[in-house]
């Protein structure tokens, strides 16, 4: 235990010292507040376009740092000669490998933190058309980012210490305290209650994100056993978009046709004539209220006999659909920022439980792959 703590902190440290990853949380968090300067004319959904803006970007710098950070970690370790002597030690690779992903998901933990009190900055400063740019905010935002560096540059100049690190450090600090300073006052600097207009849902949202972060985190590893740096971003690059359309590619063919709008499969043009023919006997059949729909009660008591005749018909779900739908990582599970908008939040803490133990069993799973192939690498 005592050798894994030590490879964890080490690695962790290693992380916050490379100058991308300062400059991945500078530019990210600086870019989240830049997103509710300007005037959007959104007929009223200026906040609702901000909020959704800064998760995105969120995502994709998490996405940048997960797979520089893992390369960094591992890859550039496998390449220097690094971790075989690490190895060299009473190590096991399993352990050595655990440790390089604990250091690497505290790492994306710190830069999630810094864009979720960016966002939070960003949602209180959003305005409509009728508002003005919160340049209080702003220059206190800007100018708690200068004072990071300073501070930096200070520890190396008299201190000798590691700028970047101290630097990264700083920022995760002097961002807190001008998000609490910044909330205890309105655009003009006027004093009012605290926090008021920063939209708190933003947090169990950005904690969905994280998750999402730490399965790339475990895919960047996995590759980064294999790979350096450009083959293991552009692997991670393609499993993000296909896991963004996992639900279409995949989805609606894994499932029986039945559990979907039969009404809308009668004009799909993935089934054949006869297909259509016995999906609107069927239509025809349970549609109650004659309306032309299928209601989700009208759906639900479709007898097994006539789910066993779709079946028949091939329209039961394919098995490879299912298994692809079930290897690639859903992202869609993680990103609900429709569900933050004003008056439309209907997710809770409960469904960030639910979405926990998704990740759990999933980096579980891309944890055990990567210790295969990180077992049969040979390290010179």
């Amino acid at each position: 235990m005592r050798q894994f703590v030590t490879i964890a902190i080490n690695a962790f440290m290693e992380l916050v010292r490379q100058p991308v990853f300062l400059l991945l949380m500078s530019t990210s968090a600086v870019f989240e507040i830049f997103l509710a300067t300007p005037y959007y004319f959104a007929f009223g959904d200026e906040p609702k376009l901000v909020k959704n803006s800064t998760l995105a970007v969120m995502l994709l710098a998490g996405l940048l740092g997960a797979v520089l950070s893992a390369s960094a970690s591992l890859a550039r370790e496998i390449r220097a000669g690094t971790a075989l002597a690490v190895l060299s030690k009473p190590v096991s690779r399993m352990q050595f490998l655990l440790a390089k992903y604990a250091g690497l998901i505290v790492a994306l933990a710190l830069l999630t933190y810094v864009n979720l009190v960016a966002a939070l900055l960003a949602s209180r400063m959003a305005f409509d058309a009728y508002g003005s740019t919160d340049l209080f905010a702003l220059g206190l935002f800007l100018l708690s980012l200068v004072l990071a560096y300073l501070l930096g540059g200070f520890s190396n100049f008299f201190l000798r210490r590691p700028f970047v690190s101290d630097a990264v450090f700083g920022l995760l600090v002097m961002v807190t305290v001008a998000f609490v300073v910044i909330s205890f006052f309105d655009q003009h600097g006027a004093p009012r209650a605290f926090a008021e207009g920063v939209d708190w849902k933003l947090i169990p949202a950005a904690v969905l994100i994280l998750f999402a972060l730490w399965i790339l985190a475990g895919l960047a590893l996995a590759c980064s056993t294999r790979f350096d740096m450009i083959p293991t971003l552009m692997i991670c690059s393609a499993l993000f978009l296909l896991g963004i359309m996992s639900d279409y590619l995949f989805g609606r063919r894994a499932e029986p046709v039945w559990r979907h709008d039969l009404t809308e499969e009668v004009n799909s043009s993935r089934w054949t004539e006869s297909q259509r023919t016995l999906l609107r006997e069927l239509v025809g059949k349970y549609d109650k209220d004659r309306n032309g729909k299928l209601e989700p009660a009208e759906r639900d008591s479709m007898s097994v006999e006539d789910q066993r005749r779709l079946a028949q018909a091939g329209m039961g779900g394919n098995w490879w659909a299912s298994v692809l739908y079930t290897v690639t990582p859903n992202w869609q599970l993680f990103w609900l920022a429709d569900a933050v908008a004003e008056g439309k939040s209907t997710f809770n803490w409960g469904y960030v439980g639910k979405a926990f133990a998704y990740m759990a069993a999933y980096v579980g799973a891309v944890l055990t792959a990567a210790i295969l192939l990180f077992h049969e690498r040979e390290l010179s």
